[in-house]
């Protein structure tokens, strides 16, 4: 459904990607495991259209080559990023974080049915839609700004470190949450420090060591591996 190869950026002289190629399939929740300065976080920039790659890449989504395509129109292609930090609007309510997601064209003839999907997949939310989105906890706010995001009916949600920051009772709400949109039909591409929590609810897993990928395979794989152990699970064994 989604491809990825010879993903390449640079800041500088300093090449933050080097070659990166992957793929997300229909229904399919992926992550992406990494150090900090991985590359990570960049990967999802250069998808999203926010920042320039190499002219030998490839991106595409459902056969559409996305490559030329500036972020606004990769939004109408069905691509939709929450990013680090959340980039929502805290002095507007719920409700208006809600409906500017809906904004793109392939969204606003279904507003109201998004709507109500959202509000079943985040139904704190829906007891909170008059409330300023600043007065919210942390969590209640990622689940605004994916919520937000899913308003602009994506075929692809690219997730950028969604449980950074949040307590560990909304981390096991937002996994949860998490699990339902990919039940929902969208496929899920995550960067997430929490290696453990985000490999149980994905299907498969990439490595990324220095702007190249190092390693792949299922979530239950990458699981098992002891390297993938020592490196992001605390060296122990999955239970």
């Amino acid at each position: 459904m989604f491809e990825v190869k010879g993903l390449s950026a640079s800041y500088g002289l300093h090449r933050a990607l080097d070659g990166v190629g992957l793929e997300v399939g229909e229904h399919e929740a992926v992550v992406m495991l990494g150090a900090n300065g991985a590359g990570k976080t960049t990967m999802l920039k250069v998808i999203a259209g926010l920042l320039p790659c190499g002219s030998a890449a490839r991106i595409r989504l459902a056969g559409e080559d996305l490559h030329a395509l500036p972020a606004r129109q990769r939004v109408e292609a069905g691509i939709a990023l929450v990013p680090e930090g959340r980039g929502i609007f805290g002095e507007l309510t719920v409700r208006e974080n809600l409906a500017l997601g809906a904004y793109p064209r392939r969204a606003r003839a279904r507003q109201a049915e998004n709507l109500d999907r959202v509000l079943a997949l985040f139904p704190r939310l829906a007891e909170r839609l008059p409330q300023t989105v600043r007065t919210m906890s942390g969590g209640e706010q990622q689940m605004v700004a994916i919520a937000r995001a899913l308003m602009s009916a994506p075929r692809l949600l690219l997730l950028d470190e969604p449980s950074l920051g949040l307590a560990p009772l909304m981390c096991n709400e937002l996994f949860r949450s998490l699990r339902q949109v990919r039940s929902s039909g969208v496929s899920i591409l995550l960067v997430e420090q929490n290696a453990r929590r985000s490999l149980a609810i994905a299907n498969r897993g990439y490595l990324l060591e220095n702007g190249r990928i190092a390693g792949e395979g299922s979530a239950a794989q990458l699981l098992d591996d002891p390297a993938v152990q020592a490196a992001y699970l605390g060296g122990v064994a999955a239970s």
